[in-house]
């Protein structure tokens, strides 16, 4: 396979994560195979339709990658063809993408797949501006969809998934950078720049995170005696980041799955949210993400 024709990924979490999709995505379908709706799978940070079997990065580097919302070579996966293989299929596979070489890539997948070659639409955009749009005027009445967020950086908006879950028609899953970008911007003495405060505050769709994450102590007379201790750990910031998706969403599953380096260390937080709140719909989408998240098989 041509090097451009392919992805590296981080190591084991990311098979972890990708298992996870797939037999998501094959329940999915086979739950709603006789339903009258239209089935449709978007994956909002396709890259290419290949990934290599494995490489390594210091986290560091994935930090700097992060930092830089560069997509990292290592983080690229194979989504789009796990999406496309599943049965039963979906009606509809929408991929995003928003660097043109990768999207190019992504037009083979017609070729790959010829029998759902009328089915598949890729397009070139960047995430947030597409899902809001496409959110905006979603047909909740006949359309049904899961999508993937698994960006390269901390680039999904609040103001997005607020749009998914307006749809009340979503279901969605969520790698959030959890050790890898949102740990290390919190710093232990909290004195965070203006810039790290901004990105913060537009993926938590709120400025609360700073109250949660930090104890404060005055030691003085004025606002400038004020110092802050560092408080949040992997699992503090774990429930605050799903509290928030539970206040917005119709579900949540309580288990998101911490998704860690070859050391242990966590890297990322692998969530489940679904939109629609009509009971039985939700306590089936919840009831399987959940057994998905506690499997380690």
């Amino acid at each position: 396979m041509p090097e451009n024709q392919m992805h590296m990924f981080g190591g084991l979490w990311t098979d972890e994560k990708l298992k996870m999709i797939r037999r998501y995505l094959r329940g999915y379908t086979t739950a709603l195979k006789k339903k009258p709706f239209n089935l449709t799978y978007i994956d909002a940070f396709a890259g290419t339709r290949y990934r290599e079997k494995t490489t390594s990065a210091s986290d560091d580097q994935l930090l700097l990658s992060y930092m830089s919302e560069q997509e990292p070579q290592d983080f690229l996966d194979g989504s789009a063809r796990i999406a496309l293989q599943t049965k039963p299929p979906f009606h509809r596979y929408v991929f995003v993408e928003q660097k043109e070489s990768r999207f190019q890539e992504l037009m083979h997948l017609k070729t790959d797949f010829p029998d759902l070659a009328d089915r598949i639409h890729a397009v070139k955009a960047d995430c947030n501006d597409f899902l809001q749009a496409q959110c905006a005027k979603w047909d909740t009445k006949n359309d049904r969809a899961v999508l993937f967020l698994d960006p390269y950086g901390m680039q999904i908006d609040w103001t997005t998934i607020e749009a998914i879950a307006a749809t009340r028609s979503i279901d969605v899953w969520i790698l959030f950078p959890l050790g890898i970008a949102v740990n290390r911007l919190l710093r232990r003495d909290g004195k965070i720049p203006p810039s790290w405060r901004a990105r913060l505050d537009r993926l938590f769709g709120t400025p609360d995170w700073f109250e949660r994450f930090y104890d404060c102590e005055k030691s003085g007379l004025f606002d400038e005696d004020m110092r802050f201790t560092k408080s949040a750990t992997f699992d503090s910031i774990l429930r605050f980041y799903n509290d928030r998706l539970g206040a917005v969403f119709a579900g949540v599953a309580p288990n998101p799955r911490m998704l860690s380096n070859s050391t242990g260390n966590p890297l990322f937080l692998l969530c489940f949210a679904v939109a629609n709140p009509e009971p039985r719909a939700k306590e089936l989408a919840l009831r399987i993400a959940e057994h998905i998240l506690e499997s380690r098989t």
